[in-house]
């Protein structure tokens, strides 16, 4: 009971938080700890089963929990390997490979520690599998919650639609990921406009790089124009570099054109959470959603995503990392 307790507890925190907003992470840190403190108190209750259920759901956790990871790096590897060969060998592409022989190596150095009985590779084993299970939990967190969010209903009062650039190809062309942005943005706009008398307005939000010919907000309109879409419902916002600056600038832009109007700001379904993240930080009156992305590019594409978010909350990430770090090694200590 007291399992349950605890779980009805933060989800009644992730009630209060996203009803306050629902741009925050630590909504998905409730939702996380709600889900496991359910899965310990019926883990619990698995006792109270008849005899053949009880061992069978039992053999069936122990299954998940030791071939689970096995099998979810041996995926990952997988995918690294497409990923590069798609899309070539920059640090980015390189995440879920990395991330998949991680995995396989923490595993390696647990199996090593208990065939060889040593006590150092022992604690080792046990202190990397302590950090690596607080990640994980966060990134279950991050995914488990970004996934809600990318479902949560359309706000109906917003006044712009914002699609965030994302480079351009050859210096003036509207690559397949930018252009599911703006199919998207264009998809938004047109049931805001079918909902309501005033009709929302469209942001094409991107500066312009250093390999490029002309900004990406004007690639971007351009794309929607030759499509059909009016020009006069189009915004440019031509002076970002970075996915803040966009936001930042697109506010400007928005707050003097509409004063207070709301928006629904587009970008990657992978990247959807951590722009409202940012959009919240930013004081963008926003919700985001996102464009399909092909699935391949998913996996890299949202480590990349959690690094972020994780790194944006270094000092209390980092604090829990170092504290497991210094209970493995107080556990060698009293060991030795």
């Amino acid at each position: 009971m007291f399992a349950f307790a605890v779980s009805v507890f933060f989800l009644l925190l992730f009630g209060e938080g996203v009803l306050r907003d629902r741009r925050r992470f630590a909504n998905a840190v409730y939702l996380g700890l709600a889900v496991t403190f359910l899965g310990l108190g019926l883990l619990a209750a698995v006792e109270d089963l008849p005899p053949g259920l009880t061992e069978s759901l039992l053999v069936l956790i122990l299954l998940v929990l030791g071939l689970g990871p096995v099998v979810l790096a041996v995926l990952l590897c997988v995918n690294g390997v497409k990923m590069v060969r798609r899309e070539g060998r920059r640090p980015a592409n390189l995440l879920s490979l990395l991330a998949g022989l991680g995995i396989l190596g923490v595993l390696g150095l647990t199996a090593a520690a208990v065939l060889t009985r040593s006590r150092v590779l022992g604690v080792v084993a046990v202190t990397l599998l302590l950090v690596l299970g607080y990640v994980s939990f966060l990134f279950v967190c991050f995914v488990g919650y970004a996934f809600l969010y990318g479902r949560m209903r359309l706000r109906r009062d917003a006044g712009f639609v914002v699609v965030l650039g994302s480079g351009l190809v050859g210096g003036r062309r509207v690559p397949p990921l930018l252009a599911s942005r703006l199919d998207r943005g264009r998809e938004v706009y047109e049931r805001l406009a079918a909902r309501g008398t005033d009709v929302p307005l469209l942001v094409t939000s991107g500066g312009q790089g250093p390999d490029e010919e002309l900004p990406e907000s004007h690639a971007m309109a351009d794309y929607l124009v030759e499509r059909g879409f009016p020009e006069d419902r189009i915004r440019r916002e031509d002076r970002s570099r970075s996915t803040e600056e966009n936001l930042r600038f697109s506010k400007e832009l928005m707050d003097a054109e509409r004063p207070g109007a709301g928006c629904v700001v587009v970008t990657n379904d992978f990247h959807a959470f951590r722009a409202a993240l940012m959009a919240r930080k930013a004081g963008v009156d926003g919700q985001v959603v996102g464009s399909p992305t092909a699935a391949y590019y998913w996996p890299s594409a949202t480590i990349r995503e959690f690094a972020a978010v994780f790194l944006e909350y270094r000092v209390v990430n980092l604090t829990v990392c170092a504290g497991l770090v210094a209970l493995g090694c107080l556990g060698l200590a009293v060991t030795g």
